[in-house]
């Protein structure tokens, strides 16, 4: 599995639209070959922003680059510039390789 992540530092009083902007949001992730979940995250509150993150898991890192490379990914971000800046700078992306998962019941 591999799991990816992009933190959003989200600017104080953005919060609500930036929260609406992906509550609201048309999701395609499911018809994508490898997709497994997504979860957004809010984190804590810091001096000039507040913490998310996006995680997104998928059955391998080839799933998520092909991903990245599809029509659904440009459709997915297409108008990622085109509203007021919510954020401080960019969104900041980390990958990680799954090398262990505990399940919640182990005799599953």
């Amino acid at each position: 599995m591999f799991i990816a992540m992009n933190r959003f530092k989200v600017r104080h009083g953005a919060e609500q639209e930036f929260e609406e902007v992906w509550l609201n949001r048309e999701v395609h992730l499911h018809k994508v070959p490898g997709f497994v979940e997504f979860h957004m995250l809010r984190g804590p509150d810091r001096d000039d922003h507040r913490l998310y993150a996006s995680h997104t898991i998928w059955e391998s890192e080839a799933a998520f680059r092909d991903w990245t490379r599809s029509e659904a990914f440009r459709a997915a971000h297409g108008t990622a510039g085109a509203r007021k800046p919510l954020t401080v700078g960019p969104p900041e992306f980390e990958g990680f390789e799954v090398i262990q998962t505990v399940p919640r019941d182990p005799s599953a």
